[in-house]
């Protein structure tokens, strides 16, 4: 198994996470060096929260550091625009992506801004959300405000 797919593997294991708390299943990880510096999962609904977004609460683990040039982000699904912006405002040098066919994302948006973004197109992140999404379609719609 490369590298990328090991990384995304732990990404899966938060989205997981999230699913079984009730939430949406996206989770995140940051890399750098060969190293999970922060992991985090979607939180919205088991926080009330609108802002926590899988990347968003790797991100906010991951802490203050200086630069995020050297960090490569793994997310299980193709970064919404708040995430893509926060991506793009802080530097990361590289995302991959888990899947994009249930959610385009905003992966053109990073590329136009110097970040290289990778697509597995991975079978488990896509089942997953596949899952989700057909259980609860609500959800889902609330999740993407009707921009799927």
């Amino acid at each position: 198994m490369n590298r990328d797919s090991e990384f995304m593997a732990l990404a899966l294991e938060q989205a997981r996470k999230s699913y079984e708390e009730g939430g949406v299943p996206v989770g995140a990880v940051m890399v750098e060096g060969g190293k999970v510096i922060a992991s985090g999962h979607n939180q919205r609904v088991q926080n009330g929260n609108p802002i926590a977004h899988g990347e968003m609460d790797c991100i906010r683990k991951a802490g203050r550091r200086v630069r995020y040039g050297d960090v490569t982000l793994y997310t299980t699904l193709s970064p919404c625009m708040m995430c893509a912006g926060a991506i793009v405002q802080f530097g990361v040098g590289r995302v991959v992506v888990g899947e994009e066919r249930n959610f385009r994302g905003n992966a053109g948006f990073l590329r136009e801004h110097g970040v290289e973004v990778t697509l597995l197109d991975d079978d488990g992140c896509r089942s997953l959300m596949d899952a989700f999404i057909a259980e609860r379609p609500d959800l889902w719609d609330e999740d993407i405000a009707g921009n799927g």
